[in-house]
């Protein structure tokens, strides 16, 4: 394995999935290859799925000819855990002219070395949040609340079911990806056999 702090082992494009506190470090030469580093910078920008005033923004720098994207652990320390999308900038540094090259998304994860972290996914902690409605064990948050004068107040057993198979499927598909990433066999393995 290599070094990961070292600027000549950095991956070539975007990290997929990042850990809340780690050191963050990408380049992108192809992008280099087409807009000079001495005449253009490159910069990305990332948003939290639903909205938000948080910004997370990135600048790189040369390294070698290509572009060098890094984030301190300090910094990504700030990341609030969750499913984020990006777009990567290019400015020409004559005039501040600006266009968006490429867009893309990844996952924040939490660090389990944080206490009181939860591992789980949304889908996770919606599919167990739905199973305790139905069980009858919901937690005072989930069953009802009211915000501005207006009530919630829990859904219909069918709707419920109806979420609760639509967490199964993306708690499942999770497991599924992950089981793929790690070289496991997963329900979907189809498996050969010669003779």
């Amino acid at each position: 394995m290599a070094n990961a702090f070292d600027p000549a082992n950095a991956q070539e494009g975007e990290p997929y999935e990042v850990v809340v506190g780690d050191f963050i470090q990408w380049k992108r030469s192809d992008l280099a290859a087409t807009y000079d580093p001495d005449d253009y910078t490159l910069t990305y920008v990332a948003r939290i799925t639903g909205g938000g005033n948080t910004e997370i923004q990135v600048t790189a720098t040369d390294y070698n000819g290509s572009f060098l994207l890094s984030v301190s652990s300090a910094d990504s320390a700030d990341f609030v855990a969750g499913y984020y999308h990006w777009q990567a900038e290019i400015l020409r540094k004559s005039d501040n002219s600006r266009i968006v090259v490429d867009r893309g998304a990844f996952t924040a994860i939490v660090d389990l070395d944080v206490g009181g972290a939860d591992p789980r996914s949304h889908a996770e902690i919606m599919l167990g949040k739905i199973e305790n409605l139905l069980e009858g064990r919901a937690d005072g948050d989930v069953s009802s609340y009211s915000i501005a004068g207006r009530s919630l107040t829990k859904m219909s057993p069918a709707e419920l079911i109806e979420w609760r198979d639509y967490y199964r499927r993306e708690v499942a598909e999770q497991k599924r990806k992950n089981d793929v990433k790690l070289g496991r066999a997963s329900p979907a393995t189809v498996k050969i056999r010669f003779s």
